[in-house]
């Protein structure tokens, strides 16, 4: 039994984790606005936060390093300690909302009540399932990494690559809440892919 186990141990620590970050606190993720395509700064905490980010993720050797084009992954990259190694990936950058771009779901709801981002239309952005496609271009370029992978991006956008991850379809998104500023990753048990961390803070300085 405690050779199988550890055989298994072995397959899952060969296969590639994803590493997931979602960048630091904007003035529009502070007051609960949609922001999209919109390329918003860090705030000052923002600031702070990608860079508490760097403790947790340094001496890990990540053979790849991806980030969102978007100002506010780019900076959290930079500020976390990737700046130098990341490549920025189009498939990475948030959910297109289209005409809900810049407004709280408050807003939203008094034109169309009951809408969330999972199961409701997106006038002029992106649709769920164009979404999808692109976390699955992410999902298998990480796949045919030589070792782990990190992924600065986006909260929706980072939910719907977790779902896909698992199998799920893209509203399942909406059981993964996801604060800015954590880390997750995503990883094997054995053959079955799972979440290995999730929503995690950046650990305290020593």
């Amino acid at each position: 039994m405690d050779e199988e186990v550890g055989e298994g141990t072995r397959v899952e620590a060969a296969r590639p984790r994803l590493w997931i970050v979602r960048h630091g606190e904007t003035e529009w993720s502070l007051a609960g606005r949609h922001t999209g395509r919109t390329d918003l700064p860090l705030t000052p905490e923002g600031e702070r936060q990608a860079s508490a980010l760097g403790p947790s993720l340094a001496g890990h050797a990540f053979a790849l390093v991806l980030t969102s084009p978007l100002r506010r992954a780019r900076d959290t990259c930079r500020l976390a300690g990737f700046g130098d190694v990341a490549q920025a990936d189009p498939d990475l950058a948030e959910w297109d909302y289209g005409g809900y771009e810049g407004m709280t779901l408050r807003e939203i709801e008094r034109s169309d009540p009951g809408w969330t981002i999972w199961t409701g239309a997106v006038p002029g952005g992106e649709a769920a399932d164009e979404v999808a496609a692109r976390a699955d271009r992410v999902i298998a370029r990480a796949r045919s990494a030589t070792g782990d992978v990190l992924l600065f991006s986006h909260g929706h956008l980072l939910r719907v690559l977790a779902a896909r991850w698992l199998g799920l379809s893209v509203s399942e998104g909406r059981l993964l809440g996801l604060d800015p500023a954590t880390l997750g990753i995503l990883g094997h048990e054995r053959a079955a892919r799972v979440i290995r961390m999730w929503n995690a803070p950046a650990a305290p300085p020593r």
